[in-house]
């Protein structure tokens, strides 16, 4: 089974670059689903309804959020029908929505996907590392393979919740920062690993925000109105394989696409 995992999206620029991109690495790596992180979709911050749908028409089978989940409030009225999209697992019981849910791919495997918030620098929501096994043990009941959406600032949280899991889930796409890292691999006893999948978005830019406005910031510390960069757009991925019989990964390639926006 191969997975497509396409780092978050940021407003109109990642779209487009989600519309012009996708289908063409589909066929490229024979893709037979397709993820992506979409909690920057609408603007730089949140989804909506009709941005989902958008996505899903541009190629997207399956939307992973973090932090921002929250930031479109319209979200409350579709996230417990919908089930085309997660948010972390670890907000408290009664929370709406769903931390994870099990996929059927385009050949017919089935895949567990887990969206989960780290806490270094972020909410401090319950804790992923204890949270994850009881995720882990009831997905397996129904199949091996498990992709895990780890939405987190700290490097140092993300590689050790990796080695945490290493072995038990087929991949760790680290979210959140917005810049790709170098370090794709597959882990010893078998879960495919990146720290950080990167953006899908403006290049020219800071973290997707027009860099004018962030550097001014930095500059003043007054407040500012973040707006989405234009220009050239990116669209940041990995590639897993996976063994659908063991769950295992066999391999990760990470990529970094441009359009002209």
């Amino acid at each position: 089974m191969n997975i497509l995992m396409i780092g978050d999206i940021v407003g109109s620029s990642g779209r487009n670059a989600v519309r012009k991109l996708t289908s063409q690495i589909v066929k490229e790596y024979s893709i037979d689903l397709t993820i992506a992180n979409g909690e920057n979709a609408a603007g730089g911050n949140g989804i909506t309804k009709e941005i989902m749908d958008e996505l899903i028409e541009a190629g997207i089978d399956f939307l992973t959020m973090g932090n921002h989940v929250w930031d479109k409030k319209e979200i409350l009225t579709f996230i417990d029908e919908t089930e085309k999209l997660i948010r972390p697992a670890n907000y408290p019981p009664g929370t709406p929505g769903s931390g994870y849910k099990i996929l059927v791919a385009a050949n017919g495997d089935k895949l567990g996907v887990v969206s989960l918030s780290g806490r270094i620098f972020l909410s401090t929501l319950d804790c992923p590392f204890t949270m994850v096994d009881k995720i882990i043990n009831h997905i397996k009941q129904t199949t091996p393979n498990i992709l895990i959406d780890f939405h987190a600032e700290a490097t140092s949280e993300k590689i050790a919740f990796g080695w945490f899991v290493d072995g038990r889930v087929s991949a760790v796409c680290g979210t959140h920062t917005h810049v790709q890292t170098a370090d794709a691999r597959i882990l010893p006893k078998g879960t495919a690993y990146i720290t950080d999948v990167g953006m899908t978005g403006p290049r020219d830019s800071v973290l997707g925000i027009k860099k004018e406005i962030v550097i001014n910031k930095f500059l003043t510390h007054l407040p500012a109105r973040f707006e989405v960069a234009t220009g050239i757009a990116q669209l940041n991925a990995v590639v897993i394989s996976i063994d659908s019989n063991t769950g295992k990964a066999q391999e990760i390639i990470s990529m970094q696409k441009f359009i002209e926006n």
